[in-house]
Protein backbone atom coordinates (compact mmCIF):
# COMPACT_ATOMS: atom_id res chain seq x y z
CA UNK A 1 0.00 0.00 0.00
CA UNK A 2 1.24 3.49 -0.81
CA UNK A 3 1.71 6.31 1.65
CA UNK A 4 -1.27 8.56 2.21
CA UNK A 5 -4.91 8.24 1.06
CA UNK A 6 -4.26 9.29 -2.55
CA UNK A 7 -6.81 11.15 -4.68
CA UNK A 8 -10.58 10.62 -4.85
CA UNK A 9 -10.17 8.75 -8.13
CA UNK A 10 -8.11 6.13 -6.26
CA UNK A 11 -11.12 5.02 -4.20
CA UNK A 12 -12.14 1.62 -5.60
CA UNK A 13 -9.54 1.82 -8.38
CA UNK A 14 -8.06 -1.64 -7.78
CA UNK A 15 -11.47 -3.30 -8.12
CA UNK A 16 -12.33 -1.26 -11.24
CA UNK A 17 -9.02 -2.19 -12.88
CA UNK A 18 -9.59 -5.86 -12.10
CA UNK A 19 -13.15 -5.88 -13.45
CA UNK A 20 -12.92 -3.54 -16.45
CA UNK A 21 -9.35 -2.71 -17.50
CA UNK A 22 -8.09 -4.26 -20.79
CA UNK A 23 -11.47 -5.79 -21.66
CA UNK A 24 -12.56 -4.78 -25.16
CA UNK A 25 -14.35 -6.09 -28.23
CA UNK A 26 -12.57 -3.89 -30.78
CA UNK A 27 -9.30 -4.07 -32.67
CA UNK A 28 -6.69 -1.67 -31.30
CA UNK A 29 -3.09 -0.98 -32.29
CA UNK A 30 -0.61 1.25 -30.46
CA UNK A 31 2.94 2.00 -31.59
CA UNK A 32 5.36 4.11 -29.55
CA UNK A 33 8.74 5.33 -30.77
CA UNK A 34 11.40 7.52 -29.17
CA UNK A 35 13.62 10.06 -30.89
CA UNK A 36 17.33 10.48 -29.94
CA UNK A 37 16.35 13.61 -27.98
CA UNK A 38 13.82 11.65 -25.89
CA UNK A 39 10.63 12.77 -27.62
CA UNK A 40 7.99 10.01 -27.48
CA UNK A 41 5.61 9.64 -30.43
CA UNK A 42 2.63 7.32 -30.04
CA UNK A 43 0.30 6.41 -32.89
CA UNK A 44 -2.89 4.50 -32.12
CA UNK A 45 -5.83 3.24 -34.10
CA UNK A 46 -9.08 1.58 -33.03
CA UNK A 47 -11.57 -0.19 -35.30
CA UNK A 48 -15.10 -0.28 -33.91
CA UNK A 49 -17.26 -2.11 -36.40
CA UNK A 50 -17.07 -0.04 -39.60
CA UNK A 51 -15.69 3.00 -37.75
CA UNK A 52 -11.95 3.62 -37.53
CA UNK A 53 -10.55 6.12 -35.00
CA UNK A 54 -6.89 7.14 -35.00
CA UNK A 55 -4.68 9.66 -33.22
CA UNK A 56 -1.03 10.65 -32.92
CA UNK A 57 0.41 11.86 -29.60
CA UNK A 58 3.76 13.59 -29.13
CA UNK A 59 5.22 13.81 -25.63
CA UNK A 60 8.11 16.08 -24.68
CA UNK A 61 9.76 16.07 -21.26
CA UNK A 62 12.04 18.79 -19.90
CA UNK A 63 13.02 18.29 -16.26
CA UNK A 64 9.68 18.25 -14.39
CA UNK A 65 7.56 19.62 -17.25
CA UNK A 66 5.73 17.22 -19.59
CA UNK A 67 3.94 18.43 -22.71
CA UNK A 68 1.51 16.19 -24.60
CA UNK A 69 0.17 17.20 -28.01
CA UNK A 70 -2.37 14.89 -29.65
CA UNK A 71 -4.15 15.10 -32.99
CA UNK A 72 -7.05 12.75 -33.76
CA UNK A 73 -8.75 11.67 -36.98
CA UNK A 74 -11.47 14.31 -36.46
CA UNK A 75 -8.84 17.11 -36.71
CA UNK A 76 -9.04 17.91 -33.01
CA UNK A 77 -5.88 19.13 -31.29
CA UNK A 78 -5.42 18.24 -27.60
CA UNK A 79 -2.68 19.90 -25.57
CA UNK A 80 -1.77 19.05 -21.97
CA UNK A 81 1.07 20.61 -19.97
CA UNK A 82 1.92 18.93 -16.66
CA UNK A 83 4.33 20.37 -14.09
CA UNK A 84 5.29 17.68 -11.57
CA UNK A 85 6.20 18.85 -8.07
CA UNK A 86 6.94 22.57 -8.45
CA UNK A 87 6.60 22.20 -4.68
CA UNK A 88 6.63 18.95 -2.63
CA UNK A 89 3.44 16.93 -3.27
CA UNK A 90 2.09 19.43 -5.82
CA UNK A 91 1.19 18.89 -9.48
CA UNK A 92 -0.35 21.36 -11.94
CA UNK A 93 -2.06 20.44 -15.23
CA UNK A 94 -3.14 22.81 -18.02
CA UNK A 95 -5.21 21.30 -20.84
CA UNK A 96 -7.24 22.47 -23.81
CA UNK A 97 -8.80 21.19 -27.04
CA UNK A 98 -8.93 23.06 -30.34
CA UNK A 99 -11.36 24.16 -31.78
CA UNK A 100 -13.49 23.78 -28.60
CA UNK A 101 -13.07 27.15 -26.90
CA UNK A 102 -14.76 25.99 -23.69
CA UNK A 103 -12.43 23.01 -23.17
CA UNK A 104 -9.57 24.89 -21.48
CA UNK A 105 -8.99 23.71 -17.91
CA UNK A 106 -6.45 24.33 -15.16
CA UNK A 107 -6.03 21.66 -12.48
CA UNK A 108 -4.01 21.50 -9.27
CA UNK A 109 -3.34 18.28 -7.37
CA UNK A 110 -1.80 18.03 -3.91
CA UNK A 111 -0.84 14.84 -2.09
CA UNK A 112 -0.13 14.75 1.64
CA UNK A 113 0.40 11.94 4.13
CA UNK A 114 -3.15 12.46 5.41
CA UNK A 115 -4.93 14.19 2.52
CA UNK A 116 -5.28 14.28 -1.25
CA UNK A 117 -6.81 17.28 -3.02
CA UNK A 118 -7.60 17.94 -6.66
CA UNK A 119 -9.31 21.07 -7.91
CA UNK A 120 -9.89 22.30 -11.44
CA UNK A 121 -11.48 25.32 -13.07
CA UNK A 122 -12.53 25.85 -16.66
CA UNK A 123 -10.84 28.70 -18.50
CA UNK A 124 -14.08 30.41 -19.57
CA UNK A 125 -16.11 33.41 -18.45
CA UNK A 126 -18.55 31.11 -16.60
CA UNK A 127 -16.42 28.09 -15.69
CA UNK A 128 -17.24 24.71 -14.24
CA UNK A 129 -15.36 24.32 -10.96
CA UNK A 130 -14.53 20.82 -9.75
CA UNK A 131 -13.21 19.93 -6.30
CA UNK A 132 -12.35 16.54 -4.88
CA UNK A 133 -10.69 15.82 -1.57
CA UNK A 134 -9.77 12.78 0.50
CA UNK A 135 -8.71 12.69 4.14
CA UNK A 136 -7.36 9.74 6.12
CA UNK A 137 -4.51 7.29 5.71
CA UNK A 138 -3.66 4.38 3.43
CA UNK A 139 -5.85 2.23 5.74
CA UNK A 140 -9.04 4.31 6.04
CA UNK A 141 -9.95 7.24 3.80
CA UNK A 142 -13.08 9.33 3.18
CA UNK A 143 -13.59 11.78 0.35
CA UNK A 144 -15.97 13.81 -1.78
CA UNK A 145 -16.11 14.93 -5.39
CA UNK A 146 -18.27 17.91 -6.41
CA UNK A 147 -18.62 20.08 -9.52
CA UNK A 148 -20.34 23.47 -9.76
CA UNK A 149 -21.49 25.16 -12.98
CA UNK A 150 -21.16 28.91 -12.43
CA UNK A 151 -23.24 29.64 -15.54
CA UNK A 152 -26.37 27.85 -14.30
CA UNK A 153 -25.61 28.05 -10.59
CA UNK A 154 -26.14 24.31 -10.15
CA UNK A 155 -24.05 21.47 -8.80
CA UNK A 156 -23.53 19.10 -11.73
CA UNK A 157 -21.80 16.45 -9.64
CA UNK A 158 -21.90 15.51 -5.98
CA UNK A 159 -20.28 12.22 -4.96
CA UNK A 160 -18.84 10.77 -1.77
CA UNK A 161 -16.70 7.71 -1.07
CA UNK A 162 -15.15 5.60 1.68
CA UNK A 163 -12.21 3.20 1.38
CA UNK A 164 -10.91 0.64 3.90
CA UNK A 165 -7.69 -1.31 3.26
CA UNK A 166 -5.44 -3.83 4.90
CA UNK A 167 -2.54 -5.96 3.69
CA UNK A 168 -4.57 -8.03 1.18
CA UNK A 169 -8.12 -6.58 1.06
CA UNK A 170 -9.44 -3.26 -0.21
CA UNK A 171 -13.13 -2.38 0.19
CA UNK A 172 -14.86 0.79 -0.94
CA UNK A 173 -18.30 2.38 -0.84
CA UNK A 174 -19.30 5.33 -3.04
CA UNK A 175 -22.47 7.39 -3.45
CA UNK A 176 -22.77 8.81 -6.97
CA UNK A 177 -25.18 10.66 -9.30
CA UNK A 178 -26.23 13.10 -6.56
CA UNK A 179 -27.19 10.26 -4.27
CA UNK A 180 -29.08 8.18 -6.83
CA UNK A 181 -26.51 5.37 -7.18
CA UNK A 182 -24.58 3.51 -4.52
CA UNK A 183 -21.61 1.29 -5.39
CA UNK A 184 -19.81 -1.19 -3.17
CA UNK A 185 -16.65 -2.98 -4.32
CA UNK A 186 -13.88 -5.14 -2.96
CA UNK A 187 -10.48 -6.37 -4.12
CA UNK A 188 -8.76 -9.32 -2.45
CA UNK A 189 -5.19 -10.42 -3.13
CA UNK A 190 -5.13 -14.22 -2.94
CA UNK A 191 -1.50 -14.84 -3.89
CA UNK A 192 1.02 -12.03 -4.51
CA UNK A 193 3.50 -14.48 -6.07
CA UNK A 194 1.13 -15.34 -8.95
CA UNK A 195 -0.69 -11.98 -8.98
CA UNK A 196 -3.89 -13.87 -8.17
CA UNK A 197 -6.78 -11.71 -7.02
CA UNK A 198 -10.57 -11.72 -6.87
CA UNK A 199 -12.96 -8.81 -6.77
CA UNK A 200 -16.53 -7.72 -7.11
CA UNK A 201 -18.78 -4.71 -7.47
CA UNK A 202 -22.45 -4.18 -6.58
CA UNK A 203 -24.29 -1.13 -7.88
CA UNK A 204 -27.84 -0.08 -6.93
CA UNK A 205 -29.89 2.67 -8.57
CA UNK A 206 -32.56 4.15 -6.30
CA UNK A 207 -34.49 5.76 -9.18
CA UNK A 208 -34.86 2.54 -11.19
CA UNK A 209 -34.45 0.07 -8.29
CA UNK A 210 -32.03 -1.95 -10.44
CA UNK A 211 -28.97 -3.83 -9.23
CA UNK A 212 -25.81 -4.59 -11.18
CA UNK A 213 -23.43 -7.24 -9.85
CA UNK A 214 -20.04 -8.01 -11.37
CA UNK A 215 -17.42 -10.46 -10.10
CA UNK A 216 -13.99 -11.18 -11.54
CA UNK A 217 -10.57 -12.72 -11.02
CA UNK A 218 -7.04 -12.54 -12.40
CA UNK A 219 -4.02 -14.86 -12.36
CA UNK A 220 -0.52 -14.81 -13.84
CA UNK A 221 0.35 -18.03 -15.66
CA UNK A 222 3.98 -16.93 -15.72
CA UNK A 223 5.82 -13.61 -15.23
CA UNK A 224 4.88 -12.53 -18.78
CA UNK A 225 1.34 -13.90 -19.19
CA UNK A 226 -1.82 -12.86 -17.34
CA UNK A 227 -5.41 -14.11 -17.60
CA UNK A 228 -8.58 -12.43 -16.36
CA UNK A 229 -12.28 -13.35 -16.27
CA UNK A 230 -15.49 -11.68 -15.15
CA UNK A 231 -19.24 -12.32 -15.02
CA UNK A 232 -22.19 -10.03 -14.28
CA UNK A 233 -25.79 -10.67 -13.31
CA UNK A 234 -26.94 -9.87 -16.87
CA UNK A 235 -25.23 -13.07 -18.00
CA UNK A 236 -22.32 -11.39 -19.80
CA UNK A 237 -19.13 -13.46 -19.36
CA UNK A 238 -15.77 -12.07 -20.47
CA UNK A 239 -12.19 -13.34 -20.44
CA UNK A 240 -8.82 -12.15 -21.69
CA UNK A 241 -5.23 -13.28 -21.95
CA UNK A 242 -2.40 -10.73 -22.05
CA UNK A 243 1.19 -11.56 -22.93
CA UNK A 244 4.27 -9.34 -22.75
CA UNK A 245 6.11 -10.80 -25.74
CA UNK A 246 8.94 -8.30 -25.34
CA UNK A 247 9.75 -5.59 -22.80
CA UNK A 248 6.79 -3.15 -22.54
CA UNK A 249 5.13 -4.64 -25.63
CA UNK A 250 1.78 -6.31 -24.95
CA UNK A 251 -0.66 -8.36 -26.96
CA UNK A 252 -4.15 -8.80 -25.48
CA UNK A 253 -6.88 -11.12 -26.75
CA UNK A 254 -10.30 -10.82 -25.12
CA UNK A 255 -13.76 -12.19 -25.70
CA UNK A 256 -17.31 -11.79 -24.45
CA UNK A 257 -20.33 -14.08 -24.61
CA UNK A 258 -23.94 -13.62 -23.48
CA UNK A 259 -24.76 -16.77 -21.51
CA UNK A 260 -28.48 -15.93 -21.69
CA UNK A 261 -28.39 -15.77 -25.50
CA UNK A 262 -25.93 -18.39 -26.65
CA UNK A 263 -27.40 -18.28 -30.15
CA UNK A 264 -25.76 -14.87 -30.61
CA UNK A 265 -22.18 -14.71 -31.80
CA UNK A 266 -19.43 -14.11 -29.26
CA UNK A 267 -17.51 -10.83 -29.46
CA UNK A 268 -13.73 -10.77 -29.71
CA UNK A 269 -11.15 -8.02 -29.34
CA UNK A 270 -7.46 -7.75 -30.11
CA UNK A 271 -5.04 -5.10 -28.82
CA UNK A 272 -1.38 -4.79 -29.76
CA UNK A 273 0.90 -2.29 -28.01
CA UNK A 274 4.47 -1.97 -29.28
CA UNK A 275 7.19 -0.05 -27.44
CA UNK A 276 10.92 -0.20 -28.17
Amino acid sequence: MGKGPGLYSDIGKQARDLLYKDYHTDQKFILTTYSPTGVAITASGTKKGELFIADVNTQLKNKNVTTDIKVDSNSHLFTTITVDEPAPGLKTILSCKVPDQRSGKFEVQYLHDYAGISTSVGLTANPIVNFSGVVGTNVVAFGTDVAFDSQTGNFTKCNAGLSVSNADLIASLTLNDKGDTINASYYHTVSPLTNTAVGGEVSHSFSTNENTITIGTQHSLDPLTKVKARLNNAGKASALIQHEWRLRSLVTLSGEVDTKALDKSAKFGLALALKP
